[in-house]
């Protein structure tokens, strides 16, 4: 059976989004369209086509004389969009704590003992605890545009989880998230959320100085 045209973009883009994101792809590199189309037995346009994509998101940049390569992030940037964040995930925990039963925050309480053991990759465990949060606001436009966010940001967060310490640090500040949920108060869990992404910023720059 053959691959329709639009599958085999999606796929491209799965690919290459996913390599990015595990910093298999890293900020700088080329991103040859024949090598990809080779790796996941496709053609040159679907990945061509796929690249384009992701340019419009920010993941890849498309120059005249170098072709696709990775794109990085410099402080600046990674400060606007962790400033981003804090708003839209701050509104998603607004309008999810209302749709949220004392079961999910005991899922989510699990999810974070998870998120310490050592068998587990931790940045995906990161992103899959905000995403089963976030999730509950069923505003699907919103959180389309925090999953961008988080793709833009997750090969960094993956060099900063590396550090010592991290899960210490981590799990306080994933542990206020729960309690502020616990209270049922949509302000207090905006303003809980934005607080938390926002921390992390300091820590984060300067782990990659």
């Amino acid at each position: 059976m053959h691959k329709t045209a639009l599958t085999a973009e999606e796929e491209a883009y799965q690919f290459i989004q996913q390599q990015i994101r595990l910093g298999r792809f890293a900020p700088g590199s080329r991103l040859v369209p024949e090598t990809i189309a080779g790796q996941i037995g496709t053609s040159r346009m679907p990945v061509r086509g796929a690249l384009r994509r992701l340019a419009s998101e920010g993941l890849v940049e498309i120059r005249a004389n170098r072709g696709a390569v990775v794109r990085g992030l410099n402080r600046q940037e990674m400060l606007e969009v962790f400033e981003m964040r804090s708003v839209l995930e701050g509104l998603a925990m607004r309008n999810a704590v209302s749709q949220m039963a004392p079961e999910h925050i005991r899922r989510l309480a699990g999810m974070l003992d998870l998120m310490e053991q050592d068998y587990l990759d931790w940045t995906t465990a990161h992103r899959e605890f905000h995403e089963y949060l976030c999730g509950f606001c069923n505003q699907p436009r919103l959180l389309g545009q925090i999953a961008e966010l988080h793709s833009v940001v997750e090969p960094y967060m993956r060099l900063w989880s590396a550090q010592p310490g991290r899960g210490r640090r981590a799990r306080a500040s994933h542990q206020e998230l729960i309690e502020a949920l616990k209270t049922g108060e949509p302000a207090q869990c905006e303003a809980a959320m934005r607080q938390h992404v926002l921390n992390t910023v300091p820590v984060l720059l300067d782990s990659l100085t």
